[in-house]
């Protein structure tokens, strides 16, 4: 299955899509940390609190761990994130003076990446979704869903990591296509190609899949 077979099933099943800025740099990348290991009802709570209740960055950099952590409290792993959250506004001001990053847009692509992933806990999904959804940039974030959809499709091999999964499906969606993909991939992955039981039977994908299974849901042998 060729990627503009994958790209075209995808947007039948879920429809077309165009970018728009999810949010400014900062706060996207604050909304990033707090998504981790978490479900998206309780890290968008957490952030929401998180403004609530310090009002801008600026006074969430002023404040304590421990006040932070009590504000975000309930998106999980507070006291973590919260350590993550100071030392990143921290970095950011000591490198910029302020916590503007919209400078990013003018960067090149790789220098862009480069300076957010050497913020304290940022790796590349955190980056690229920074990049993607507040900037623009032809970036592809990968997370869980999109990993695993795509080396589920053969798009990569299942032993290529996460973290060079980026790079490795850059090269091979279009730029132009990029936002989109990422989006249907994530939905798919969590409505039908889930990581346990996955719903081959109302898949797309299921007639050119690789890894489709052959009985549908719960059938644990694979064709070959």
């Amino acid at each position: 299955m060729t990627i503009d077979e994958i790209l075209s099933l995808l947007e039948r099943e879920y429809g077309p899509l165009q970018w728009r800025a999810h949010g400014d740099p900062l706060s996207e990348l604050i909304r990033a940390i707090l998504s981790q290991n978490t479900s998206d009802v309780n890290s968008k709570r957490a952030f929401e609190r998180l403004i609530r209740t310090f009002g801008t960055w600026e006074r969430v950099a002023e404040v304590s761990v421990d006040q932070i952590a009590e504000a975000i409290r309930c998106g999980g792993l507070s006291r973590i994130k919260a350590g993550r959250i100071k030392a990143i506004l921290k970095g950011i001001l000591d490198n910029q003076g302020s916590l503007d990053l919209g400078f990013l847009g003018e960067l090149p692509l790789p220098v862009a990446r480069a300076w957010l992933e050497g913020l304290p806990g940022v790796g590349p999904k955190t980056a690229a979704c920074v990049l993607l959804f507040s900037l623009e940039r032809a970036v592809l974030p990968v997370d869980t869903h999109v990993y695993r959809v795509s080396r589920r499709l053969g798009l990569i091999d299942s032993r290529v990591s996460a973290e060079q999964a980026h790079q490795l499906l850059e090269d091979v969606v279009p730029s132009q296509e990029r936002y989109q993909f990422h989006l249907h991939m994530l939905a798919h992955g969590r409505s039908i190609c889930r990581a346990q039981r996955p719903l081959c039977h109302g898949c797309v994908f299921n007639e050119g899949c690789p890894s489709s299974f052959i009985g549908g849901e719960g059938d644990e042998k694979r064709k070959i």
